[in-house]
């Protein structure tokens, strides 16, 4: 008689400490004997629902791609057909799991209390909240244009809303879990869903890219020369955007898409990594009481006396502001125009190297408090570091692009100058920040590493035999070095008391956490120097140069909003 698996799954969870944190691959054997389904399956936990994932988002980027590099060559909607029957068959796996699967014994034994902290949860909301209003005004838009709409675009956000709001639910409810019970089903569904936000975070850059692809050429074909009247005249060919009636509401209804547009693009980035978190937690297995908790990051500033680090973040914030709106409304005049450039440039100019100087500090602060780093294999942990380095390649290519720009065309011009000075900071500032935020994401919230003192051999005293280490040596080597025994370095636990590295970690993440938000707000609300200011068109063309800032513009944004998440996680374990 087979045994129960949920009760297998649970005994096993603490057997050795060489477990913790991991999946057990000792039981493999074991639970291949048990579920009958694993019979016909490959070996590889991941390969089928990897293998579904990556098949669902190159078929959906090829559609994307050509509907728009050949919007007259997909007659029939298929982007939007095949995204609207990924979002059914996610919403389908949502409700099977929320409603039948999450209720069965045994399920979900283990919680990564690292995955879907408070911080991102609130942001996560408050993302979802503004993209509902998006729906509102898209469906509101889409009903005043409907005439030269297809069906597939105007049905859309009906299907859309639901998706994201279940979807939402499932993360502030389940994003923790680590599912033990029907795996293959359970990965094969998360990547649907991964696939399917992936698939419309890309749909909606490249659908606002055409339209401030048509905008921006209108504008810039009277205030530049450089352009080839064959890219207008394309351009202007492809111009089949719905315009507006005399209504009032379709006016409104269009404006409220393009505030809240920025919104949306970063749920779906948010959500799919989130997504991707439970998909690796699947069958892992935790150790017991791995949950360290934090307190809320208002009781940490009111609490930790954090004044310096707010008053100049709230400096940032009120400048950030002033420049951006005087930048919105100069940047359209003709004889304001060089001016709206020269406070967005010195505005930048002026911030950057005091983040780059906090971040450097903050990394000294890190050697002089020697914490222990965590141990033991973290999906979230990995997720973090391979985001912000991945999402800091967008400012990064766009930096030496503009760069390589700048010192061809000369610096005679104040206007190179300064793209040249604003593309140096940047790479400097990003490379200083990720080191930071890095470091502190890996360091251990209450352990201190001690010096390791030497001991001087002698010749008369007599060499101590090398006896095995016992079981509890054992389990703290691990839990402190990721199972390396072999030279472990003495720890302490933190005695808990306000010191110096503490207040001036603090203070460093409180101001950086709202200059980040400053720099997010500024590029995700439709300013994009990098293209109006003419330099980068001027030397690689039109086209290559959209499609560059383009793509690096939204893994900018997306990097100043993840980095603030991961700020406020370093300001709360300080």
């Amino acid at each position: 008689m087979n045994p129960d698996p949920g009760a297998t799954e649970l005994d096993s969870s603490v057997v050795t400490p060489g477990n913790l944190t991991r999946d057990e691959p000792d039981n493999q054997t074991q639970d291949q004997e048990l579920d009958p389904v694993l019979v016909w399956v490959p070996t590889g936990r991941r390969l089928i629902s990897g293998l579904l994932g990556m098949n669902i988002v190159l078929l959906g980027a090829a559609l994307v791609a050509g509907q728009a590099f050949n919007p007259e060559g997909l007659k029939h909607q298929e982007p939007q057909v095949f995204m609207l029957l990924l979002m059914g068959a996610s919403f389908i796996w949502m409700l099977w799991y929320l409603l039948w699967a999450r209720k069965q014994p045994g399920i979900c034994p283990h919680k990564d209390h690292h995955a879907g902290g408070i911080t991102i949860m609130l942001v996560l909301i408050l993302f979802a909240a503004a993209s509902l209003l998006l729906y509102i005004c898209r469906v509101g838009y889409l009903v005043s244009v409907r005439e030269c709409n297809p069906a597939a675009k105007v049905l859309s956000p009906f299907i859309e809303a639901p998706f994201l709001v279940l979807q939402t639910y499932l993360l502030w409810v389940h994003s923790k879990d680590c599912i033990h019970r029907h795996k293959i089903m359970t990965r094969s569904g998360l990547m649907v869903i991964l696939s399917a936000d992936l698939l419309l975070w890309l749909n909606a850059v490249t659908e606002d890219s055409i339209h401030e692809e048509i905008e921006l050429e209108k504008e810039d074909s009277f205030h530049f020369s450089n352009t080839n009247s064959s890219d207008i005249s394309d351009l202007e060919g492809n111009s089949t955007l719905c315009q507006c009636s005399a209504s009032a509401a379709c006016l409104i209804f269009r404006k409220g898409f393009e505030i809240l547009y920025p919104f949306n693009m970063e749920f779906y980035l948010m959500a799919g990594c989130m997504i991707y978190v439970m998909w690796k937690n699947v069958g892992r297995r935790m150790s017991p009481g791995h949950h360290v908790t934090h307190k809320l990051t208002f009781r940490v500033v009111y609490q930790g006396g954090i004044i310096y680090g707010l008053v100049l973040g709230a400096l940032v914030l009120v400048a950030g502001v002033t420049v951006f709106i005087l930048y919105q409304v100069w940047v359209s005049q003709r004889q304001l125009r060089l001016t709206a450039f020269l406070i967005f440039y010195g505005y930048h100019i002026a911030i950057m190297p005091i983040m780059s100087f906090c971040s450097l500090a903050g990394m000294l602060v890190y050697r002089l408090e020697r914490r222990a780093r965590e141990g033991g294999h973290n999906p979230t942990r990995s997720l973090d570091v391979i985001l912000l380095v991945a999402a800091a390649l967008g400012q990064l290519a766009l930096s030496y692009f503009s760069l390589v720009a700048a010192l061809a065309l000369g610096t005679s011009a104040p206007l190179a100058d300064l793209d040249l000075s604003y593309s140096l900071l940047s790479l400097l500032e990003l490379i200083l920040q990720n080191v930071f935020i890095i470091e502190g994401l890996h360091r251990h919230p209450n352990l201190l590493v001690k010096k390791k003192e030497r001991q001087r051999s002698s010749i008369f005293k007599p060499k101590k035999k090398v006896t095995a280490p016992t079981q509890e040596e054992k389990k703290t080597s691990f839990s402190l070095l990721e199972g390396n025994t072999s030279t472990l370095p003495a720890a302490q636990e933190h005695d808990g008391k306000q010191s110096w590295t503490k207040t001036a970690i603090q203070e460093i993440c409180a101001f950086l956490i709202l200059s980040n938000i400053m720099l997010w707000v500024i590029p995700a609300f439709g300013v994009h120097p990098q293209f109006e200011n003419g330099l980068g068109k001027q030397f690689f063309g039109f086209s290559t140069w959209f499609i560059l800032v383009n793509l690096g513009q939204p893994l900018s944004v997306f990097y100043r909003m993840h980095s603030v998440g991961a700020l406020m996680e370093l300001l709360i374990s300080a």
